[in-house]
């Protein structure tokens, strides 16, 4: 089925087997209507909860028809979604935010400073993220991310008015 996920993926990401709590992730961008939507179905099915959240966000908006488009061209949706305004909830309750951008990344270590720990772009955590079996919260940890610098390559350019086909780069 497409979208869904390996066991061996969700292995490798260190997610909890049946009957364990899951993993609490936040996608996040800057509108929540295309990179942070489009991340959050990619990361579904599994045993995760995932919330899609924006930093500057016009609250309720639907996701824009490119970002829907996208995601039906390989098989996925995100039915019903609305653009959300990240909330103090979201932040707290979050056991990973994975940032769109360096900027969101930035926008967390202001706003939250106590969340910075668990705070990654999706470019850095692919990239230097060990392999299991430790939990998840132990890899992350040993990342030291409030740490790091924000870099320009971990960036996933914004699709933002472009056209149909870079929106079918994000989901591809």
């Amino acid at each position: 089925m497409p979208g869904s996920r390996s066991p061996a993926v969700a292995d490798d990401l260190g997610m909890p087997g049946p009957g364990v709590c899951p993993i609490r992730l936040v996608t996040l961008c800057t509108g929540n209507a295309a990179r942070s939507v489009m991340a959050g179905v990619m990361l579904r099915p599994g045993p995760v909860t995932i919330v899609t959240a924006g930093t500057h966000v016009v609250e309720g908006q639907p996701m824009s028809r490119r970002t829907r488009d996208a995601l039906a061209s390989v098989g996925l949706q995100a039915d019903g979604h609305r653009s959300h305004q990240l909330t103090d909830g979201d932040v707290e309750g979050a056991d990973l935010i994975l940032a769109m951008a360096g900027e969101h990344v930035s926008y967390i270590r202001r706003r939250y400073p106590a969340a910075a720990s668990r705070t990654a772009s999706i470019k850095r955590l692919c990239r230097d993220l060990p392999a299991g079996p430790p939990s998840l919260a132990e890899r992350i940890a040993s990342l030291d991310l409030a740490a790091l610098p924000v870099e320009p390559w971990e960036d996933v350019a914004d699709p933002a008015g472009g056209e149909d086909q870079i929106y079918r780069t994000g989901v591809g």
